[in-house]
């Protein structure tokens, strides 16, 4: 529900009684209690504002990570921000780095500077935020003394119905690219500006193929389990990594 963020919160409750339990990290769109608004003033959060203390309810109640981004105001400055809640009440945050400039987002919000890397359950998890999965340099996965620096990409998103087909297409190119899992996560309906969404989220293995998938516009949960051991069994026997290209941002 556009700009309403109560509304939203009780809607992911009733998605949530279903699956305590079940997994170890739930996903949420980008900005999933407002929509992608560029209503900072009214719409900005800080680590006590509602949004995230529910986030540290839930991950509590359902001993589970809960993850997804929401607009947060430091220092004058506004951030589309994805915060890592873990059950414990810790958290870690992940500032996106690509302002959707088409949207408009560029001139409300501030860039982040940093990835980050989450050591969770054995996994090394690198959470990135929608237009992000359009700049493969800033995705690209490190390998250093036989050592990957993650093996699981997330992509939390409000990605528009019209281009459908660069979501699909880009998430399994930077899982076959990275020899990671990656996962997607986007929103479906209309929101207040018009913009129609058709969801298709999905999880892609590094062999590319989609090992869970959501129908286009289907209003759904779902659990999908990855396996460490199938991750490095495939990276054993094709490591192009070995022969990636040196290189570092500047």
């Amino acid at each position: 529900m556009w700009e309403q963020p109560e509304k939203n919160l009780l809607y992911f409750d009733e998605k949530f009684k279903k699956l305590k339990g079940m997994q170890d990290v739930i996903m949420l769109p980008e900005m999933f209690s407002t929509g992608f608004t560029m209503n900072v003033n009214q719409f900005s959060e800080d680590m006590n504002g509602l949004t995230v203390s529910w986030m540290k309810e839930k991950a509590a109640e359902l001993n589970s990570v809960i993850t997804g981004s929401l607009i947060f105001k430091n220092s004058n400055k506004y951030y589309n921000r994805l915060v890592w809640m873990n059950p414990d009440g810790n958290c870690q945050s992940y500032d996106k780095r690509h302002l959707f400039r088409f949207g408009g987002e560029n001139e409300h919000f501030s860039p982040g500077e940093n990835k980050i890397i989450i050591e969770y359950k054995g996994w090394r998890i690198c959470p990135l935020v929608c237009y992000d999965l359009r700049f493969p340099v800033w995705a690209r996965n490190k390998y250093n003394n036989d050592n990957f620096e993650y093996d699981l990409l997330i992509y939390i998103a409000n990605w528009p119905e019209a281009r459908k087909l660069h979501w699909q297409t880009l998430l399994k190119a930077r899982a076959i690219e990275n020899l990671s899992y990656v996962a997607g996560v986007n929103r479906i309906g209309t929101d207040g500006r018009n913009t129609k969404y058709s969801g298709n989220s999905m999880v892609v293995s590094p062999r590319g193929e989609i090992i869970g998938e959501i129908e286009n516009n289907k209003d759904e949960t779902k659990t999908v389990k990855l396996s460490k051991s199938d991750l490095m069994q495939y990276r054993g026997k094709f490591n192009v990594a070995l022969d990636w290209d040196d290189f570092q941002l500047t």
